[in-house]
């Protein structure tokens, strides 16, 4: 007997995940082996079930969709990501990316997109809903201009300058956010943003950058 790819799906609309739900499971070998209403509950439910693959809502409440993969990643668990948003916006279907996900799919066409995209990481391969795929074109044409010449401060927005700065202060960045002004998760971005640009990989690598510049952030 065939082992069933089991599935979490996590959204705050109990219609739409039904449906989605219904989709899957008419699908042989895929089981939706729990539901969520909010992040919370989605990461007890995955730390429970252990799946394969975790469909998550962006927006969700109490803990959204990229506050969730964070905390997932936490605790060791390896569930393919798929994730379901109503936005579009590239700085977001990069950010999803950089988080490890390997689905992103827009709720307009989810019904028609969920299957394929379930298929597609379970293949270890990237899905983007149609609408948006030409931002996985943009975003490796950035990647090789990147490669081509040797990233500096002066690539650099003046917002993010000003976050490097902090960064070096050993500001968090929700202290980050307080002093700006300016949202948690748009300090998430910046910092997303500013590893991008000046090539840094790894938990600790911004801020070994930022306190070895700190006297150019000044």
């Amino acid at each position: 007997m065939a082992t069933e790819t089991r599935i979490v799906i996590a959204d705050d609309h109990p219609i739409f995940r039904q449906g989605l739900r219904q989709v899957i499971e008419a699908q042989p070998g895929l089981k939706v082996v729990a539901e969520a209403e909010d992040g919370e509950a989605a990461l007890a439910r995955t730390k429970e079930h252990r799946p394969e693959v975790a469909i998550f809502d962006l927006d969700m409440p109490k803990m959204d969709g990229f506050e969730l993969v964070q905390a997932l990643r936490r605790e060791h668990l390896s569930a393919r990501i798929i994730f379901l948003t109503i936005h579009s916006e590239e700085d977001l279907v990069n950010e999803a990316l950089d988080l490890g996900a390997l689905g992103y799919v827009l709720k307009e066409s989810a019904i028609t997109d969920i299957v394929s995209a379930v298929k597609a990481v379970l293949a270890g391969q990237h899905y983007l809903s149609p609408a948006i795929t030409s931002y996985l074109v943009n975003r490796s044409r950035r990647a090789e201009s990147l490669a081509e010449r040797r990233p500096s401060l002066q690539d650099l927005t003046p917002t993010e300058h000003r976050v490097l700065k902090l960064i070096a202060e050993y500001k968090t960045s929700k202290e980050i956010a307080e002093e700006l002004f300016i949202n948690h998760r748009t300090v998430e971005n910046h910092r997303t943003n500013i590893c991008q640009k000046l090539g840094l990989h790894g938990s600790h690598a911004l801020l070994k950058f930022a306190l070895r510049h700190k006297s150019e952030l000044s």
